[in-house]
């Protein structure tokens, strides 16, 4: 009983130090940004923050992680497949990620972040597609397909995030999820 009280205890408190963490950078620069805002933002101490991340950037670094699984998890319902509807909710999945309900980020953080939101972001897409395409492909067809398809999904999603494309999100995904599945059972012709 006290390992559950105190695992939920380190949950809350991991959380508000995120939430805090959030809190600040709608406000401030991340370069500017200190553990003591952090811990006073949370209302803990310095070896709390310690006891959970060892600096800032590892805390960014767990946000990211954590907000890209929960992306796709929440798309997929946590299904792992791999049909026209799936690769149609992981594009969805990634214009969630980088359009997060809330939270307004100041330039610089967006700056220091984009290439390591898309390098979480792609490689939950990696993990998500390898495990979907176990069955159908071997081990060197799946090295060749699960990266290409991972950055066609990602970039027809970020083009749609940044602006560059007006169409709306579910349109965007439609046509992306064509030519993920298009492409893939064209290789299978070719292949045969």
């Amino acid at each position: 009983m006290a390992a559950k009280v105190m695992n939920v205890r380190m949950t809350q408190t991991k959380q508000s130090l995120i939430n805090a963490f959030f809190h600040l950078v709608s406000k401030k620069d991340f370069e500017k940004i200190t553990i003591a805002d952090i811990t006073k933002g949370a209302q803990v101490n310095r070896a709390t923050f310690y006891a959970h991340f060892t600096d800032k950037y590892e805390l960014l670094d767990y946000v990211m992680g954590d907000s890209a699984s929960a992306a796709i998890v929440k798309r997929t319902a946590g299904v792992v497949k791999f049909d026209q509807d799936s690769i149609h909710q992981l594009v969805l999945a990634v214009c969630d990620f980088y359009r997060p309900p809330n939270i307004q980020c100041r330039s610089s953080y967006v700056g220091l972040v984009v290439p390591q939101l898309k390098e979480k972001i792609v490689n939950e897409l990696k993990e998500y597609l390898s495990k979907s395409l176990e069955d159908i492909y071997t081990a060197d067809e799946k090295n060749i397909y699960v990266p290409i398809f991972a950055q066609v999904i990602h970039e027809g999603a970020f083009q749609w995030a940044t602006g560059n494309v007006t169409t709306h999100k579910e349109d965007v995904a439609m046509r992306v999820a064509l030519l993920v599945i298009g492409g893939f059972h064209s290789s299978e012709l070719t292949l045969r």
